[in-house]
């Protein structure tokens, strides 16, 4: 992987922009002190180069009503292509899973799973996760409160 040459405008405009994605050009070069013409040429060469890979929308999931996180240990029977493909597939159809990730260690993946309550989550957890074939166990952590969120690292 080739880390490009990132300056001290790079940085400042990918700091504004993930503080917010919306913001104007002329508002992103009012902030960092440049002229508009620059600012988009770099901010287009920072999409090209996929440092910034898209923009979304942060959601409130409480105030949707999904209002339970929890994380999910997932340990598969063996860890072989076949298996791996099998849940992975799975996971990306199910909307309660909102972060799914390939683990180091004495389990597989890790996910987080969204609902609007307990008895939600315990049926997908009943009728969904456990029924994937080659899932071996499942452990699960319910979360209390969210001490710090953010989309990516900032630079």
């Amino acid at each position: 992987m080739i880390i490009p040459n990132l300056d001290a405008f790079d940085l400042k405009i990918l700091r504004a922009l993930r503080r917010d994605g919306r913001m104007s050009i002329l508002d992103l070069a009012d902030e960092i002190g440049m002229s508009a013409t620059p600012v988009s040429r770099r901010v287009k060469a920072l999409e090209a180069s996929g440092i910034i890979s898209g923009y979304c929308a942060v959601i409130d999931e409480a105030a949707l009503g999904y209002e339970v996180s929890v994380f999910v240990s997932v340990k598969l029977e063996k860890q072989v292509d076949e298996q791996l493909e099998t849940l992975e597939a799975a996971i990306r159809g199910f909307p309660e899973v909102v972060d799914c990730w390939l683990m180091t260690g004495n389990r597989d993946y890790l996910l987080r799973v969204v609902t609007r309550g307990l008895a939600d989550f315990e049926q997908f957890l009943v009728g969904r996760l456990t029924k994937i074939p080659g899932v071996a166990s499942i452990e699960s952590s319910i979360s209390l409160r969210r001490i710090k969120s953010g989309v990516s690292r900032s630079p």
